[in-house]
């Protein structure tokens, strides 16, 4: 499970965008509480504190226990807005959770046993579709992340969520497909060294290769044709 957080915090007192610029003008970052069946809580933390947090790289998969007043909040962050110049945080929702809430989550996925893959070991690679899984689990079950194996694996095969060995309170978020995590595929050496030698076997004998109008040109020309005069 992710490792729980303790984050100081004060009430806000104001707000609107004014309020919110003084604050981060002072080294605060505007944040706020919701959820829970109670009223929203409008906060601000210390900048510096929360920067380091996100640098962690698992704050928005932990347990933050966020103190005001006195009194210790237990939430899970949803969103911070990053300054579109500076990334510098500006604005934080923490979600306030119940003690056997489900929430869903991103969880990042790592992939093991490289070396028993017949695939991987002839030279293939293994294309990673989605970096991150989205599950919903027990608020005190949260995992750092999903490891899936790849033995056994050759060069075409598929890796899906069906596959996947989820620990106990998890379960998928999306439920309507057995989407792909990733795929093995061929390394770009033997494409290309495939590509040549189907083009070698399309030259005829007179040296002059034919030409064939694919996919690509006859979607260029009907482009054109429907194109207005001018353009």
């Amino acid at each position: 499970m992710s490792e729980a957080l303790t984050l100081p915090a004060e009430a806000r007192e104001r707000a609107g965008k004014g309020a919110s610029r003084a604050l981060r003008r002072e080294g605060r970052v505007p944040a706020v509480i919701y959820g829970g069946k109670e009223e929203p809580t409008p906060i601000h933390l210390e900048a510096k504190e929360l920067v380091r947090m996100l640098n962690t790289g698992h704050f928005m998969n932990s347990i933050v226990q966020v103190e005001v007043g006195g009194k210790k909040v237990r939430t899970i962050p949803k969103d911070v807005a990053l300054h579109p110049v500076t990334d510098r945080p500006t604005h934080v929702d923490f979600l306030r959770l119940s003690k056997d809430a489900k929430i869903e989550v991103q969880i990042p996925v790592v992939f093991t046993d490289e070396k028993k893959s017949p695939g991987l070991e002839k030279g293939g690679v293994l294309n990673v579709v989605r970096h991150e899984l989205d599950l919903i689990c027990a608020s005190d079950k949260i995992p750092d992340q999903i490891e899936i194996s790849v033995e056994g694996k050759e060069v075409g095969d598929s890796i899906h969520i069906s596959e996947v060995d989820l620990p106990d309170g998890a379960e998928s978020a999306i439920t309507d497909r057995d989407y792909t995590i990733a795929t093995l595929v061929a390394p770009s050496a033997l494409k290309k060294s495939e590509e040549e030698g189907e083009s070698e076997e399309e030259v005829p004998a007179d040296g002059v290769a034919a030409t064939e109008q694919g996919p690509d040109a006859d979607a260029a020309e009907e482009q054109e044709e429907k194109a207005p005069d001018g353009e």
